[in-house]
């Protein structure tokens, strides 16, 4: 059964990773995507991998954090789609680093990525997700509210819990014009990111980690980026219409202890 069969929706960060298994599961379910990265040989590649299933993958080559030019990408969005069903909110970056280390231009460069683009972005979308009675996914963490020893996060937890506050706000605003906001909130996941976060490791760090990684996950390992692709479908589905405000911890197992 095809849960998004029509589904018009839009994937930042879209190339790899999570938002590329999430493309991969919404095509798979009927949809049309837009998959949108700053990497074009990337999106390229993405392109290829999706246009398996038959549906339409359009790629949009775009640095989101260039706030000021967001509305452009929004006219280009439209000369493709019409109106947009869907939005997924998954672009970003990490820093981790201790507090002390953490340097003003750096913090800026992830909260203006982490924070500033998904708002600015959604506002920009919000007239079509009117329209349509769309919905909006936004790719949290469990940093946000699960800290791990060691992992010196607060600049990235930081944008997490603002994430988790955009989307509780967003949902409660937009409820009565039809619109549901919701988040998944991951555990660690193989993506990109956290495979260059681990390279940054020092041996014995990383060792540590991995080890720590058999005890405080009860599931025993960290997730893969397809494991998202289904919660993803069903939030943006109308099997989910009574879902909106949630915060979903997709993470196995991690913030049970």
């Amino acid at each position: 059964m095809e849960l998004l069969k029509g589904i018009k929706a839009v994937i930042t960060g879209g190339s790899e990773g999570i938002g590329f298994a999430i493309a991969m599961a919404f095509v798979k379910n009927g949809a049309d995507v837009i998959i949108i990265s700053r990497n074009k040989d990337k999106l390229q590649n993405a392109k290829e991998k999706l246009s398996v299933s038959g549906q339409n993958i359009y790629p949009i080559c775009y640095d989101l954090s260039n706030l000021s030019e967001i509305p452009n990408l929004v006219k280009e969005i439209h000369l493709i789609f019409e109106e947009v069903d869907v939005l997924v909110n998954n672009a970003a970056m990490t820093l981790f680093d201790k507090v002390e280390n953490i340097k003003p231009q750096d913090l800026a460069k992830i909260i203006e990525l982490n924070v500033q683009s998904p708002y600015v972005l959604t506002q920009q979308l919000l007239p079509s997700l009117v329209n349509t009675k769309g919905n909006i996914i936004n790719i949290s963490s469990y940093f946000s509210h699960r800290m791990i020893p060691g992992r010196y996060s607060t600049a990235y937890s930081l944008t997490k819990g603002a994430i988790d506050a955009f989307t509780k706000s967003l949902a409660c605003e937009l409820g009565p014009k039809g619109v549901r906001v919701n988040a998944i909130a991951p555990g660690s996941v193989k993506t990109p990111l956290f495979n260059a976060a681990m390279r940054k490791m020092k041996k014995e760090e990383r060792i540590k980690f991995e080890e720590s990684v058999k005890t405080i996950y009860p599931i025993g390992h960290v997730g893969e980026p397809d494991d998202l692709g289904g919660i993803a479908v069903f939030l943006a589905s109308n099997q989910a219409k009574w879902v909106t405000g949630s915060i979903m911890s997709i993470d196995g197992g991690l913030t049970t202890n």
